[in-house]
């Protein structure tokens, strides 16, 4: 196995949610020297320096400051994923109690996920707790992982629905709770009085006592490892490839070449909620990265004229997974513009804006791929079939960015398990090292 897939498999695995995914970011990060921030603190930026800022545990900002204000200016080098994917989300209060002291939970989906990929699947939870402080305004939080088998969502037996295999539609409130176990009536009586079943067992695997715990960002997610596929071990399979693999290519690419100097500024942006449109604080959406960047070139002593001109100077490379042709669905596809699993880095293109690809970021983006010896392919969709949104034509709404919106192609996007090809993944990492060299 190369050792780059190596690395992705074991951070697929452990990034388990936003949360574990921006925490696996930091401790990389860290581990190569760079200097955390936070926006409640003054910063001293320094020309050479590697600094990195999180926005509410879901999303990190990592970048390098070349040669300092001169190399803002002559523009930055900006790679964009996000760190989240659809999955179901823990309601407050979520325990049902159903005959035979069956317990189940109530969810509310996240994102626009394949329903019915999430039945009978071994699943478990993580995500990030708020405790008790002493400043009611600033609560302390910690991450969790259950990181164990708890629950599954099972679905009706075909005997009860003999048309299940014609088309199912599917009531998240009605079908998708998880089942928990099964419990005494005292037992049942003693949650109720109590903080419930998920709770308590939240707490125990976090090592917390209850009380400590004021609230909760729960995510379920598959418990299946990710996994090599294929008569050679072509694919990869896992829960999260949309969008995790890319934020792994941006963070792999920028670790081994942040030591080189260059004469421009690298910008990592990984944010989070992209699966429910950006519009949140950690979100593209947001002005959290041109606050961020704004306030790094007033702290090396430019201007405002500095901070436009190093805008207009730079560009940003919007990685988000594309839409493989499927063997089976041939005509679902552009009839002439569908990449292919093994075919290399996609460049997205939308005649009504809805990628920021036009041709001079889709030649930016070719002539990096050249320059790495990599292969690409343009993604189009189906003249009948509408498009989706990602970070950016969105971010383009806060900065006046030049750049181009690609993926590498996956099977079964927004499915519990997600399939992609090992040499796409590689190529792309080799891409963005070229373009992280300026």
């Amino acid at each position: 196995m190369d050792e780059k897939i190596g690395r992705l498999i074991e951070w697929l695995n452990k990034s388990t949610c936003s949360y574990l995914a921006v925490d696996t970011v930091r401790e990389e990060l860290e581990g190569k020297g760079f200097e955390e921030l936070r926006q409640n603190e003054e910063w001293n930026i320094q020309p050479g320096g590697k600094y990195f800022l999180v926005k509410n545990d879901s999303a990190i900002f990592a970048f390098t400051t070349g040669r300092g204000l001169s190399s803002f200016r002559k523009g930055s080098l900006l790679f964009a994923a996000h760190s989240d994917s659809p999955c179901f989300k823990l309601k407050p209060n979520p325990e049902i109690y159903g005959d035979g002291g069956v317990v189940s939970l109530n969810v509310e989906k996240y994102g626009g996920g394949i329903l019915y990929t999430w039945f009978d699947r071994p699943l478990s939870l993580s995500g990030r707790l708020t405790l008790k402080s002493d400043n009611p305004l600033n609560p302390s939080t910690v991450l969790f992982d259950m990181n164990k088998v708890i629950a599954v969502i099972p679905h009706l037996a075909i005997h009860f629905n003999r048309n299940v295999n014609e088309g199912n539609s599917i009531s998240v409130q009605k079908d998708m709770k998880p089942v928990i176990g099964y419990y005494s009536d005292e037992e049942i009586r003693e949650a109720k009085r109590g903080k419930g079943f998920i709770l308590p067992a939240i707490a125990e695997a976090s090592g917390l006592e209850v009380a400590e715990i004021k609230d909760f960002d729960a995510c379920f997610y598959p418990k299946e490892k990710a996994a090599l596929c294929g008569l050679n071990n072509e694919y990869i399979m896992s829960g999260r490839l949309d969008d995790l693999s890319m934020v792994f290519a941006g963070l792999e690419s920028l670790l081994a070449t942040c030591d080189e100097e260059i004469d421009h500024f690298r910008f990592l942006a990984i944010f989070d909620n992209e699966e429910t449109g950006s519009a949140t604080r950690q979100g593209a959406a947001s002005p959290v990265l041109r606050d961020l960047m704004e306030r790094v070139c007033e702290r090396l002593g430019g201007s405002k004229e500095d901070f436009h001109i190093g805008i207009a100077n730079s560009f940003m490379i919007s990685a988000d997974n594309a839409h493989a042709w499927h063997p089976n669905y041939n005509e679902k596809y552009d009839p002439t513009n569908h990449p292919v699993v093994g075919g290399g880095p996609v460049i997205k293109v939308n005649a009504n804006g809805k990628y920021m690809t036009d041709s001079v970021g889709a030649t930016v983006f070719k002539n990096l791929c050249e320059k790495a010896g990599v292969n690409w392919q343009m993604f189009v969709n189906h003249s009948d079939v509408a498009g989706g949104s990602t970070l950016g034509n969105i971010l383009t709404s806060q900065m006046d960015l030049q750049g181009v919106d690609v993926g590498a192609p996956i099977w079964a996007m927004h499915s519990a398990c997600e399939t992609g090809g090992i040499s796409d993944h590689l190529d792309m990492i080799r891409v963005v090292e070229n373009f992280w060299k300026g």
